[in-house]
């Protein structure tokens, strides 16, 4: 059974930073590329960040292109997101997927993904 756990959200002020942890079991993680996205309340899904299955190729969205940074650590089937200066239009549940293909980590469909971490930024 495959199984995405995310961890590391939280409340915290604007100009703050998180960590989120993504936990995969049940696939070989080696082969899927992974991604991250996040939905407001009230809002369509919308792409955050991508990372191939090697790590060496990263993918970012406009809205947060140089402030958040993804990793990818195959020995210990886990992908991070560095959130550094977060604003409160980044509140949403972020939720990584996996998929074999990078496309589909960015727009979908993918196969798999996790129940997702709470995150809120206060002004």
């Amino acid at each position: 059974q495959v199984r995405l756990v995310e961890s590391g959200g939280g409340l915290v002020q604007a100009g703050a930073s998180l960590r989120l942890s993504c936990e995969a079991s049940g696939l070989p993680f080696n082969n899927y590329a992974m991604g991250w996205f996040r939905q407001a309340p009230g809002k369509e899904r919308e792409f955050v960040a991508a990372i191939n299955w090697s790590g060496g190729s990263t993918y970012y969205a406009d809205p947060v292109k140089g402030r958040f940074s993804m990793s990818r650590d195959n020995g210990d089937n886990t992908v991070s997101l560095q959130m550094n200066s977060l604003k409160p239009e980044d509140t949403a549940v972020y939720f990584c997927n996996a998929d074999r293909s990078l496309g589909n980590t960015i727009v979908g469909p993918f196969q798999y993904r996790g129940q997702g971490t709470q995150v809120t930024v206060s002004s």
